[in-house]
């Protein structure tokens, strides 16, 4: 009788243990994305600042202006992880875009604002790398976890479902070509 009892509360305390668990990591992978969230945000705060210090020098470059337009815009409609990968990647390419064309343009790279900005938002993308790596950090932690026996087990029980990693576009792999003809 006494050692029935002992398994069930070993049982109980492991549940309890293993449901906790889950819900920290979930929170983690939560934790996560609000970071990354908010260096893009940061970014995206930047970025008007950014266009009206180029829009003298690049009166010939209106696309990549646009495209960096566009994609802030995507991304502020974006409303969940994969959207919101997209958009920054567009807005990341936009950008890589936008500095490559700089380079043309001596009076502009010589410009105290668009030098300060360049190294803000250089500083803001470093973060956003950090911040997209711990996210997927602690969503391949949390995916594990609910896959592996015996929290998976509890993880079905409870409705635990796995999460996308936040990941680049096959595009933004590839160097940017500017064309300047």
């Amino acid at each position: 009788m006494w050692i029935l009892i002992v398994v069930i509360i070993a049982l109980a305390i492991a549940f309890i243990v293993i449901y906790n668990n889950l819900i920290r990591k979930r929170n983690t992978v939560k934790n996560g994305f609000a970071q990354i969230d908010v260096q893009l945000k940061r970014r995206h705060d930047l970025i008007p600042k950014l266009i009206d210090s180029v829009k003298g020098y690049m009166k010939y470059e209106k696309s990549v202006l646009e495209e960096i337009t566009k994609a802030r815009s995507a991304y502020i409609k974006a409303n969940d992880v994969k959207t919101k990968a997209q958009a920054s990647n567009q807005m990341s390419s936009a950008l890589k875009s936008l500095f490559a064309v700089a380079e043309n343009y001596p009076d502009l790279k010589a410009n105290q604002n668009f030098m300060q900005l360049q190294e803000e938002i250089s500083g803001t993308e470093n973060k956003i790398a950090y911040s997209r790596q711990f996210y997927n950090d602690s969503v391949m932690d949390y995916n594990n976890y609910i896959q592996m026996f015996p929290s998976n087990a509890v993880a079905f029980m409870f409705g635990f479902k796995s999460t996308d990693m936040f990941e680049a576009e096959e595009s933004d792999k590839k160097d940017v070509n500017v064309n300047l003809e």
